[in-house]
């Protein structure tokens, strides 16, 4: 088990690095998800691990902990109800104007989130509302584990079962030796970019539509200020944005409205 003194130096690791709060008491939760790193690169213990990111600055050891301390717990159109005002409200009325529409996966994970929007462009796509109207969707996430498996749109048996309708399944993904293969069409239209969200976001350009959903609970209030702040400078007024069930908004930002739908609620740029 890790002791105190490690445990809290860790945190400010994580912290400073990521901006990710672990909070008391959270000391099995290091031990358990850092003790195959551990093994693998020869350290006693999360001391003598703090002790080398400190004197070797080794990026990929660093990024290799960060791996493992991020959750990348995900689905397909997970808690379905921003998918359904995205088809039925939001890419509608965007798509009136003739414009092309840039979106923003923000920490994508393995890619279940970006590729299920690219899906519900498709079934758009094949009707009048985004005939002629250009969609892209870059995918961004801190880990570049996830990110590589992401690009490759392989899932297996169960995590292509998690969210996704066996109608969906064979419209848009095509059965192979390794498991499931979305197809190209989905696949081409989204970008993955390795991104930490604590750093700047002017050379990704604006967006349409932004999720950044179910990852700002993990962050103190301070970092989730300066990201609402961020996201929000990369948005043109009338712009939405889609955060989690439980992720509220307003105590750390004025830059959004809230918008109720019959399906449910999202965030317009004001």
């Amino acid at each position: 088990m890790i002791d105190a003194q490690d445990y809290a130096e860790f945190a400010r690791f994580l912290s400073e690095c990521c901006g990710l709060v672990l909070g008391e008491n959270r000391q099995y939760l290091v031990s358990s998800r850092l003790s195959r790193l551990l093994d693998e690169f020869g350290f006693k213990d999360v001391g003598a691990l703090l002790k080398s990111l400190r004197q070797t600055k080794n990026p990929a050891l660093k990024s290799r902990v960060i791996d493992a301390m991020t959750t990348n717990e995900t689905s397909w159109f997970r808690d379905v109800y921003p998918f359904e005002i995205l088809r039925q409200v939001v890419l509608p009325e965007l798509a009136a104007k003739q414009k092309p529409i840039k979106i923003w996966s923000a920490a994508c994970s393995s890619g279940q989130e970006p590729y299920s929007i690219s899906m519900v462009v498709a079934e758009l796509a094949a009707a009048s509302p985004l005939k002629n109207v250009s969609v892209s969707i870059l995918a961004t996430d801190l880990s570049e584990s996830v990110l590589s498996e992401a690009r490759t749109g392989l899932y297996d048996g169960l995590s292509i079962v998690r969210g996704l309708s066996p109608e969906r399944r064979q419209r848009f993904f095509e059965t192979v030796k390794n498991g499931h293969q979305i197809k190209p069409d989905i696949q081409r239209r989204v970008r993955f970019q390795k991104l930490n969200l604590m750093d700047s976001y002017a050379m990704l350009g604006k967006f349409d539509i932004v999720f950044c959903r179910n990852v700002l609970i993990y962050f103190s209030a301070e970092t989730k200020r300066r990201i609402f702040d961020g996201i929000a400078r990369q948005m043109d007024p009338g712009g939405y944005l889609f955060v989690g069930a439980s992720e509220a908004v307003g105590s750390y930002t004025d830059a959004f409205e809230i918008i109720r739908a019959p399906q449910g609620t999202m965030l317009r740029r004001r």
